[in-house]
């Protein structure tokens, strides 16, 4: 059930991360058909101001008494410290006996992992913390790839944005794929990203560090649906192929092969949130040939499927083609 959220928070809080919380859970939607939601901001001295990662003040209106009775318990990021406060650990965990839902966002997992309650879980957490993760939660079943992890009643995501998937995609799983879509159209953002989506894409556009092969990189993006071998791309560059394979690494960072690949698929999302081309067109217009090759390096590289990413980014709802 999710009728009740209740958000702890602790000094350094990040307010971005619990302003997704507040978005998501604290606002009234009924006007919009979203179900109400009981959203109380908790923490060790009621009425006492916590200050924020940067600098400003939160106030909790509630003490941690409300984590026994919430359907939700909800962990924001916060500064990872070597102890957390007793009192609030013994709270997660009577509210995790109980039955509630965890929640964490980015950092927040440092503390459920700190309660014990991750351990042999299936988790996540922001990239950037994952080897201290690794080290302080050996047990955990730590994925470091994807947006959010749903573990039945443990939630957890990656950081900042990857917060307000994990938000909607728990009002999805207990109110409705329609109450999640209204606060999504409310607050201006995707109504569904997978979980299994990558939390980013190493060198989503790689950067030339010299001018030599500006022409040739700029020529191979606007003839992505051609086929491009090294030898021809040497060759225009008026080089022998193994000069400009050596070259080609040192500009860009990877291979000529593995360029080309991720240009095609940044130009299939982009045509993939724009357009309605059907997929085994965006297939050719990229230069992949047949939607399974599209599909192939689509999903290794973004981390879903062409056709979920359109679903969760299209700017045409109405229809999703075929």
């Amino acid at each position: 059930m999710l009728r009740s959220v209740a958000a702890v928070v602790l000094d350094d809080v990040a307010p971005f991360e619990l302003g997704v919380l507040c978005e998501v859970f604290g606002l009234d939607r009924t006007a919009d058909g979203v179900p109400p939601i009981d959203f109380r901001i908790c923490g060790q001295r009621p009425g006492e101001p916590v200050r924020t990662s940067v600098g400003m003040q939160v106030v909790p209106g509630h003490g941690l008494d409300e984590l026994s009775r919430a359907d939700v318990v909800a962990v924001p990021a916060a500064r990872i410290r070597d102890d957390y406060p007793q009192d609030v650990l013994d709270g997660l965990r009577s509210a995790a006996v109980r039955g509630a839902t965890m929640l964490s966002v980015c950092s927040g997992a440092f503390l459920l992992g700190a309660a014990g309650l991750l351990d042999g879980r299936r988790c996540t957490t922001h990239w950037f913390y994952v080897s201290e993760f690794r080290h302080r939660f050996p047990t955990a079943e730590l994925d470091p790839d994807v947006l959010y992890v749903d573990d039945g009643d443990v939630v957890t995501s990656a950081g900042t944005a990857a917060g307000i998937d994990a938000c909607l995609h728990l009002v999805r799983r207990e109110l409705g794929s329609t109450a999640a879509t209204r606060i999504a159209r409310r607050m201006v953002v995707p109504p569904q990203r997978d979980g299994g989506q990558r939390q980013f894409i190493d060198l989503p556009v790689p950067e030339c560090t010299g001018e030599s092969l500006e022409p040739v990189l700029a020529w191979m993006q606007e003839t992505l649906d051609v086929e491009h071998s090294v030898a021809a791309l040497a060759a225009r560059a008026q080089m022998s192929p193994r000069t400009f394979a050596r070259r080609f690494v040192a500009e860009t960072g990877t291979t000529p092969n593995q360029w080309l690949a991720t240009q095609r698929v940044l130009h299939a999302r982009r045509l993939l949130e724009d357009t309605e081309l059907g997929i085994e067109q965006i297939a050719r217009e990229c230069g992949f040939g047949s939607a399974s090759l599209l599909r192939h390096h689509f999903r290794r590289i973004v981390g879903v499927t062409p056709r979920d990413y359109r679903r969760a980014f299209a700017r045409t709802a109405d229809s999703v083609p075929q």
